[in-house]
């Protein structure tokens, strides 16, 4: 698609009925991350202002470096994306400029509800920033944007695989001093194969005895072995990605009994090369197995994609039925991590904004029954 923009109108959009209905929906993104959602055209303006060096200074030129453009499906080409876009931190102007353009893209999207998760050390390591002054940074940035476009954001702070635990246990008690309206939960992200989970259960036991919660990355590099890993050993709320749970039955059982929320990425997944082939996702094998899934964007900007365009190909070329977007929307909202008595809000708001579409309330409505009702 080639967007200066995380988002744009393109003439053949209104041609297509899939997209127009995907388009129409109030969308909710529970894995988005700020550091892959920088627009082409602030990439330009940024390197301008601040005499960044890059490979070229066009979008044309730029763009195969920042974007997973013709590149072959790796998870290396990918993450070499961001050695580029770190170079934008600059300034705590520049970093505020990206949160909110990141909240503004998704609520022309028809996002209603984003949670918006950072690396606070990725932002700070190129001017060495204070972490604290980061994060205070992308919160006042953040209310900004949601009060500004209607869409509601949220943060989660992202811990690195790779780091010390210091450096993990400073961001968790970042998490808990700022925890409120806008700061909401704690991440783990990172090398899966060679840093894993369990060496970081005092401090994700701390974030959630506070009153934080929790998701993490995993069975995306790794296969099944590495989502019980993570759920049993830190036992968050949602797991990032996911997908490769179906790999063994055992693992389905138990993150089905413990109601444990998939966040899916489509193309992501492609991108990186957990799926070869886009048709081949195991998306709706999730959903036939009774697993409570979401669809989300991951690094929009990276894959040069919306959330409008991953409903798309849930449904064109994933096969996932109309009724199983809707019961992902339900199942958004109840996996959340909103304050409780903001949900019911929420709830109205997309139910609400599905009201005219056949079966769609059914469906959303359904979403919290057992999973032999998917």
């Amino acid at each position: 698609m080639g967007k200066l923009g995380v988002f744009d109108l393109q003439t053949e959009h209104f041609s297509d009925p899939l997209w127009l209905w995907a388009h129409s929906l109030p969308k909710i993104d529970l894995h988005r991350h700020l550091e892959g959602t920088l627009r082409l055209a602030t990439l330009l303006e940024l390197a301008s202002d601040y005499g960044i060096q890059l490979p070229g200074y066009d979008a044309s030129t730029l763009r195969p470096y920042v974007q997973m453009t013709e590149d072959s499906p790796d998870f290396q080409r990918f993450l070499e994306k961001f050695q580029v876009l770190r170079r934008f931190y600059t300034s705590k102007e520049a970093i505020q400029r990206i949160t909110r353009e990141a909240i503004a893209d998704a609520a022309q999207d028809n996002v209603v509800y984003l949670e918006l998760r950072f690396n606070p050390l990725a932002l700070a390591r190129l001017q060495g920033f204070p972490l604290e002054d980061v994060v205070a940074w992308v919160m006042a940035a953040a209310d900004q944007g949601q009060r500004e476009t209607g869409t509601r954001t949220c943060l989660i702070l992202q811990i690195p695989r790779e780091k010390s635990l210091d450096i993990a246990d400073e961001i968790v008690d970042l998490a808990i001093a700022d925890f409120g309206p806008l700061v909401r939960g704690i991440d783990l992200a990172g090398n899966e194969v060679d840093f894993p989970p369990q060496r970081f259960a005092a401090p994700f036991a701390r974030a959630i005895e506070a009153g934080l919660y929790a998701t993490v990355h995993a069975g995306e590099a790794m296969g099944a072995p590495s989502v019980q890993s993570a759920v049993s050993s830190l036992h968050p709320h949602r797991i990032g990605h996911g997908v490769r749970v179906v790999e063994d039955s055992t693992v389905v059982r138990m993150v089905r009994k413990q109601n444990i929320v998939l966040e899916v990425c489509p193309t992501s997944n492609l991108h990186t090369g957990v799926v070869r082939e886009i048709s081949q996702h195991p998306l709706a094998d999730l959903v036939n197995l009774g697993l409570k899934v979401t669809l989300n964007t991951d690094d929009p900007s990276v894959s040069d994609t919306t959330l409008t365009d991953e409903v798309v190909v849930s449904v064109r070329q994933i096969g996932l039925a109309k009724r199983h977007i809707y019961r992902a929307l339900r199942h958004s909202v109840e996996a959340s991590f909103l304050p409780p008595e903001e949900k019911g809000a929420l709830r109205e708001r997309i139910r609400a904004g599905i009201d005219h579409h056949p079966e769609a309330v059914a469906a959303f409505e359904s979403a919290n029954e057992s999973p032999s009702a998917a």
